[in-house]
């Protein structure tokens, strides 16, 4: 996903891939460690909230976004926002988004987005760093993503335009960091994992959706967010 500091990218370069970094954090198969899901995160007001408290006792889905200043990121989450609650309560499932910016982006992020599901943040990144995210660029083959509609150019005047006109002058989290999705519970079980090589290395949200027996959705039509 994009950002200001970092060379802008509209499409994952095809050709030999650089070498992966064996991930530090946990698989598929694998139950997540109770010193991670004992981690906070935070909710819009400030309140902190276990980690393993949000899949405790329900499947969820969980998108860790780069940064809410990064346009890809916003634009992906402004299809996350698609998503009719009605079908994510006939599967049973629900869906959570986690940034690393402060608490006090959540609520204009979720304004510019149109998102209503749950939303969280990890400031320290200390979630993210158990998790195995990883932490810059990897060049890997790759098509355009089917979630981002902006050119690099218009996407990233969108983000500086946000960054000097937010209440915040800030990256709103930091802009090395990769995301990843997971699919999680009831308790401690990890039945699927994903972890960003680049910025555009998101899952297509209907595969995802697939996996939780979550009906497809078109993401084609017009979104009514204005963009600013």
């Amino acid at each position: 996903m994009a950002d200001l500091a970092l060379a802008p990218v509209t499409r994952q370069v095809s050709g030999r891939a650089a070498p992966a970094a064996v991930p530090s954090g946990p698989e598929r198969g694998q139950p997540l460690a109770a010193t991670v899901a004992e981690l906070s995160v935070l909710d819009a007001s400030g309140r902190q909230v276990p980690f393993g408290a949000l899949f405790r006792e329900r499947r969820v889905i969980v998108v860790f976004v780069r940064h809410f200043l990064c346009y890809i990121c916003k634009e992906y989450v402004e299809d996350l926002a698609k998503i009719p609650k009605s079908f994510l309560q006939e599967a049973n499932v629900t869906l959570i988004v986690i940034g690393q910016s402060s608490y006090h982006h959540i609520e204009p992020f979720c304004k510019l987005t149109g998102y209503s599901h749950e939303i969280y943040v990890d400031p320290e990144r200390e979630i993210y760093k158990k998790l195995g995210m990883k932490r810059g660029e990897e060049i890997a083959p790759s098509g355009k993503s089917p979630h981002i509609k902006s050119n690099v150019l218009s996407g990233s005047i969108q983000s500086l335009w946000r960054a000097v006109t937010g209440p915040l002058f800030d990256f709103q989290g930091d802009p090395a960091q990769q995301g990843g999705t997971l699919i999680l519970g009831p308790g401690n079980n990890i039945h699927f994992i994903h972890r960003d090589r680049n910025r555009l290395d998101h899952k297509p949200i209907n595969s995802v959706l697939q996996l939780v027996g979550v009906q497809h959705v078109d993401f084609t039509s017009r979104s009514s967010v204005i963009h600013v």
